[in-house]
């Protein structure tokens, strides 16, 4: 049984990518397709498919390399909030992932989104992740 679902989530994507798989298949949840349309928003994964079953669904993941060196894309994933210890930030302290280049994801009272657009609209919330 797995208690922390979101660091499941990015576990998985990093293991498969250190181990250059080219698709992850990761049990799906509201927050983690979420954080999947992110990703893909951001460029660091090809493509995501949703696959719905009875009780809970997949989420597909096709993971992106450096066309020359093979290298994934992501470099890093970093679980920032835990079950245990909550971290929580409001508009104006929301974290700057390596001075802008990587980007933190904030569930606020308006979804889940990066800290640059919960910064734009001003508002803050649970910090969940860093990935550069």
């Amino acid at each position: 049984m797995v208690t922390d679902t979101i660091a499941d989530y990015l576990t998985r994507v990093r293991n498969a990518s250190r181990a250059g798989h080219r698709v992850v298949e990761i049990p799906a949840s509201n927050v983690k397709k979420e954080i999947t349309k992110i990703l893909f928003d951001q460029g660091y994964i090809l493509s995501y498919k949703f696959e719905e079953d009875k009780i809970q669904g997949n989420i597909k993941i096709a993971l992106k390399y450096d066309k020359f060196t093979k290298e994934p894309v992501i470099k890093k994933l970093q679980r920032v909030s835990k079950p245990g210890l909550r971290k929580y930030a409001g508009s104006e302290d929301l974290p700057r992932v390596l001075n802008g280049l990587g980007v933190a994801i904030v569930s606020t009272s308006h979804g889940v989104m990066t800290s640059k657009q919960a910064k734009e609209d001003n508002v803050g919330g649970e910090v969940l992740c860093y990935i550069y």
